[in-house]
């Protein structure tokens, strides 16, 4: 089965905002074994928003519309795909009082009349609704094929699409892809494929795909059955010989958890608390761990020290540490991390210290220099990195790295 995305709004052709939807759709799809050949974006424009449902139409089995549903006179993708299909709008009083209480709880009881332009609904369609805003999906069907129009604010698609659209796709599909992930720290992209690839040359049904994301690998299996229960006997077998080839490297195999939430729960379930020191990083670490739901049961503070003076006055950093050596150096990073150690009063601290650039580097001590301490009960491990992207890219590697030496030192503790 092959199904095209449509995305309408000008502000997509603008650059105003990123077309997230596009990739999501694109994503799931995929996962449930539907192919997607073309994605499609388009402005409010009735005729060239008319043309391309029905080019689109011509060569698949259906399309996903999303976006345009709204209540303004430049919300016009419901009345387009209505004309294509040849739909009359009729008011939907279900849809109507969905509104109306919407407006209730969350606004207040002034409803301005254009609002009701989406309770026009198709006489013929079928109304999803929408738990998270006003604008109601919609699926259109003729002639063997279909139509969803599902609203452009992702906090309402997504729901919409994995509650209504999923379902009702893979009835139509006999067989569809199922996937396991298995995300990997510590091994870059081509290391992790050259283990692998022996596997991926004789792979069939299931399939593996790794990817590189920042400061990690992420290796997914997938495989085509009639049910999930056949793709896990079919995945079973890689997922096994996978784990025995990265081993503690694998920090998850649930692809909604991120490394920061695998790193809570571990220290949750080691009982121990987390302080960091930033310099380069200026936040981003802490931020990124804050992430976390539950972080605030092992996260006690975060110090951002970006000057000499702040580290010594707030992590009592040495001064002739730092003139000896510098504020980039291994010792002061330990220094560093032993100081928000005793300042929170926690089990366990991070450390930060480097030159992100693009000014600052010397021939000694150059751009991408960074210094990583990890305190764990009282013992510390430094590790010094060379980073060799921008500014962004630079303090973002240092993060995923420090995160890494936390979960690789704290593992090291018995519970």
């Amino acid at each position: 089965m092959t199904v095209e995305i449509i995305c309408v709004g000008t502000e997509i052709l603008l650059g105003n905002i990123v077309n997230t939807n596009a990739a999501y759709l694109a994503e799931k799809l995929a996962g449930i074994g539907v192919s997607c050949y073309r994605q499609i974006a388009i402005g409010d424009n009735e005729e060239r928003l008319e043309d391309a449902i029905k080019t689109s139409l011509s060569r698949s089995d259906g399309l996903i519309l999303c976006g345009g549903l709204g209540p303004t006179k430049d919300d016009i993708t419901k009345e387009v795909a209505a004309k294509v299909f040849g739909e009359k709008l009729i008011l939907n009083e279900h849809t109507k009082d969905r509104i109306r209480c919407y407006f209730l709880t969350l606004r207040g009881p002034d409803v301005t009349p254009n609002n009701w332009k989406q309770a026009m609904v198709p006489e013929h369609g079928k109304v999803i609704d929408n738990h998270n805003g006003t604008a109601p999906g919609i699926l259109f069907e003729k002639d063997g094929k279909f139509a969803f129009l599902l609203p452009g604010p992702p906090n309402e698609l997504k729901p919409m699409f994995e509650r209504d659209v999923e379902p009702y796709l893979r009835s139509l599909s006999p067989e569809g892809l199922y996937s396991s992930m298995l995300k990997v720290l510590s091994v870059g992209e081509s290391r992790a494929e050259s283990m692998i690839e022996d596997l991926i040359a004789a792979q069939r049904n299931p399939t593996i795909a790794p990817y590189a994301k920042t400061g990690e690998v992420h290796l997914r299996v997938t495989a085509k059955a009639k049910s999930s229960e056949e793709a896990s006997a079919l995945m079973e077998p890689v997922l096994e010989e996978l784990r025995a080839r990265f081993g503690s490297n694998i920090y998850t195999e649930d692809e909604n958890v991120t490394l920061e939430e695998s790193i809570i729960a571990l220290l949750k379930e080691k009982k121990m608390t987390l302080a960091t020191a930033e310099s380069c990083t200026g936040g981003l670490l802490s931020g990124r761990i804050i992430n976390a739901s539950g972080a605030s049961d092992v996260f006690a503070e975060g110090f951002i020290t970006y000057s000499n003076e702040a580290k010594m006055n707030t992590l009592q950093v040495r001064q002739e540490t730092i003139e000896k050596y510098g504020a980039v150096s291994e010792e002061t990073a330990r220094e560093m991390a032993i100081g928000a150690a005793n300042a929170a009063g926690t089990d366990v601290a991070l450390s930060v210290t480097g030159i992100a650039g693009p000014n600052g580097g010397t021939e000694e001590k150059p751009v991408g220099l960074t210094y990583i301490g990890c305190c764990v009960a009282g013992t510390v491990v430094v590790k010094e990195f060379h980073f060799s992207g921008d500014r962004r890219k630079n303090r973002d590697y240092a993060v995923v790295k420090a995160l890494t030496l936390l979960r690789e030192e704290v593992l090291k503790e018995s519970v």
